[in-house]
């Protein structure tokens, strides 16, 4: 700030209202004019006593003032978005910033202040938005400027210039430039498994016209990737509508990454990728469940498949065994024939599950059926069986071609154990997905269960057993059957009395829970797989997540980012069985962890960010308003940033090389003087004389 003095213009203080003031002075000016037409003697004398009058009323004021003179501000933003990251757009930022603020620290009357623009997330580039809230601190009176530093790449745009003042854009690049870019038109976040969706995508060419810059006249390779599987390549035509059709074949999020061939001359190949992420889901599940001989479970299993509205049931209960003979009346026997070849022929394939609850064959089933169950499980089907006391009799499932994929055998007699128990997860149980963390479950305490009454003791077992009867028997098996990838699942529970905890016997247990996770495993549904590694991006984080069944340290994880970069991570462990590790993930696409045995991917980044839309440095959007405010655009690469100067407002804000930032002349009055320039005790003497004078002259 600097001191200087300065006289202000003359100042009234009138004595009388303006308006009397005025009234007095037509007054005055009618009398003279009187007197002047009859040529009175002494109509000048008393022309100058009025006039006397008239100021002395009027109050004729010198006023001195002392200003303190106030500096401007200049308002220097900084585009620090992700777009700026290409090439050497950072450096050229950063290049013109040291610039300017070093001139500006030269000009004595100004004061520089710098800002920087955050990621926009979704948004885009908010440059005027931080504009706003920076000019919000600043008076307008003494804003000299605003100098922007951007690759032009701009999306929150206003009808009119920021401030009222010049706005200089200065661009970081060599001009206007090329690129290539892949849109995602339309993606489904869900898909059903065993369907195929369809990605609508384009690609785009910015800046450039086709054929001149290499490569096919209308078209460009896209490479397809699908969780890590081979690629495959499309030819797709620039800037046309292309559909590609993915395949959903299991369940949870497939991602699908898309990569465009490279431009010749374009900015940046980061717009060249596109990643989609698609959640699996299926479609109604069909079950076929059919019971023996009713009992009271049956209504339970009945109960629990119905109230989920995905579940398509076809259920039969085998009322009368054949032998039975007697004289019932035919009509009285059933209301629908059991249509055993159309189930167990013809259609079985389409059902998801199938569940045995205490079947028994008594040449209902004809041994050719049996076996077409067995080899539906063999060619990945799913089988849950809950068995009683008629799965250790002759007519036992076990017996039949069912034994073969039964991860279970009843004793050759015996086997039905009788008395109060209450069921138990084992060690490989409480790290299971479909166990582990059950309801009642409080680490090493007994589970808060209610208790059963009845269990068969298995002669010989195999496959994974999650719980227990007290003596270590097992009560619940699950197992594999045919190939690990491609063949099915069987799970047995050796009990029949689960019933007990949906009616809340002995304070129940999580019988509709324990049901729905075994069956969601015999479909094979991602979550529930007791070995896997799974990866998600969340607000910037890559969060990774390994869960196995066996005994160990937690290991560590390779993550690999969209650009190839690897990174090592050592895997914390949660709870037995659940070890998790965390990562930035700020730049988009597709995202690797591997932990040497499996390969999770996950999607970092929307199918379209408005950031990387269009890469390209460019003058288009921001020069009208550049030019609407009186200032320019330059770009900054070869010359560096152009030269401060200091400009008066009305002239030319800018020029080849140079821009300007105005001066506002704001200060602020520290004090006032006032000297009276007709006072009282000069106007009255001076009123009095030029009266005599005027009445001497009337005398002469």
């Amino acid at each position: 700030m600097h001191m200087e003095q300065a006289i202000a213009a003359l100042r009234l203080q009138p004595a009388l209202p303006v308006w009397l003031l005025l009234l007095l002075g037509l007054l005055c000016a009618g009398v003279l004019a009187v007197a002047a037409w009859r040529r009175a003697p002494g109509t000048l004398w008393r022309a100058l006593a009025f006039a006397v009058l008239l100021a002395w009323l009027a109050g004729p004021l010198l006023v001195e003032e002392t200003r303190q003179t106030l500096p401007d501000i200049g308002l220097l933003v900084i585009d620090q978005t992700a777009s700026m990251s290409v090439a050497d757009r950072a450096r050229l930022a950063e290049q013109a910033r040291r610039r300017i603020e070093q001139e500006a620290h030269g000009l004595h009357d100004l004061e520089l202040r710098t800002i920087t623009v955050p990621e926009g997330g979704s948004e885009g580039t908010r440059l005027f938005a931080a504009i706003d809230r920076a000019l919000a601190d600043i008076p307008r009176a003494r804003l000299a400027g605003i100098v922007a530093v951007t690759d032009g790449q701009v999306h929150d745009i206003p009808a009119a210039p920021p401030g009222g003042v010049p706005l200089h854009v200065l661009l970081t690049g060599r001009g206007e430039e090329t690129d290539r870019r892949i849109r995602v038109i339309a993606a489904p976040e869900y898909g059903i498994v065993g369907k195929s969706v369809e990605l609508h995508v384009a690609i785009d060419d910015l800046g450039v016209t086709r054929g001149l810059l290499g490569g096919s006249p209308g078209a460009a390779r896209l490479t397809i990737r699908r969780d890590g599987e081979p690629p495959r390549v499309e030819s797709v035509p620039i800037g046309r509508e292309h559909v590609i059709e993915v395949p959903i074949t299991r369940a949870g999020p497939t991602v699908i990454d898309m990569q465009a061939e490279k431009l010749p001359g374009a900015v940046t190949d980061l717009n060249n990728r596109a990643v989609v992420q698609i959640n699996g889901v299926r479609d109604r599940l069909r079950v076929l469940l059919v019971s023996g001989e009713p009992h009271p479970g049956e209504r339970t299993w009945r109960r629990l498949l119905k109230s989920d509205p995905a579940v398509d049931l076809v259920h039969f209960t085998i009322l009368r065994p054949p032998e039975k003979d007697d004289l019932t009346p035919l009509k009285e026997l059933a209301l629908i024939a059991f249509p055993v070849r159309e189930l167990f022929m013809m259609k079985i394939k389409e059902f998801d599950l199938i569940i045995l609850d205490r079947f028994q064959n008594r040449g209902t089933l004809p041994p050719i059926y049996l076996r077409n169950i067995a080899d539906y499980v063999r060619d990945g089907g799913a089988l849950l069986m809950s068995v009683g006391p008629e799965f250790t009799g002759e007519s036992s499932l076990a017996a039949g071609p069912l034994g073969a994929i039964l991860p279970a055998m009843p004793p050759e007699s015996g086997g039905v154990v009788d008395g109060a128990f209450r069921p138990a997860v084992t060690p490989l149980g409480l790290r299971h997905p479909v166990t582990a963390e059950l309801p009642g479950l409080h680490g090493d305490a007994p589970p808060a269960w209610g208790q059963w009454y009845r269990r068969i003791a298995p002669m010989e077992s195999h496959g994974e057993v999650l719980m227990r009867a007290p003596d270590g028997a097992p009560l619940l098996l699950l197992d594999r059957v045919g190939d690990p990838d491609s063949g099915g699942r069987v799970a047995m529970l050796l009990s029949d009395q689960i019933w007990l905890w949906s009616r809340g016997h002995d304070g129940g247990g999580p019988q509709a829970e324990l049901l729905r996770r075994v069956a969601h495993w015999l479909m094979k549904e991602p979550a529930l797989e007791e070995t896997a590694l799974t990866a998600r991006v969340a607000d910037g984080t890559l969060h990774i997540e390994r869960r196995t069944t066996e005994d160990g340290p937690p290991g560590q994880v390779t993550v690999t980012a969209p650009d190839g970069t690897q990174t090592t991570l050592p895997l914390t462990a949660l709870r037995p069985g659940r070890a998790t590790a965390q990562a930035p993930a700020a730049a988009p696409g597709v995202w690797q962890a591997n932990d040497g045995t499996h390969t999770a991917y996950a999607a970092a980044g929307a199918a379209n960010p408005l950031e990387f839309a269009d890469l390209r440095a460019t003058a288009t959007l921001l020069a009208p308003l550049a030019h609407a405010s009186g200032g320019s655009v330059h770009w900054l690469a070869p010359d560096g940033a152009p030269t401060l100067r200091r400009t008066e407002q009305g002239h030319e804000a800018a020029g080849a090389g140079w821009i300007g930032l105005q001066r506002r002349h704001d200060h602020l009055v520290t004090g006032i003087a006032a000297l009276p320039l007709l006072p009282a005790w000069a106007a009255l003497p001076l009123l009095l004389g030029l009266a005599v004078a005027a009445w001497r002259r009337e005398a002469s």
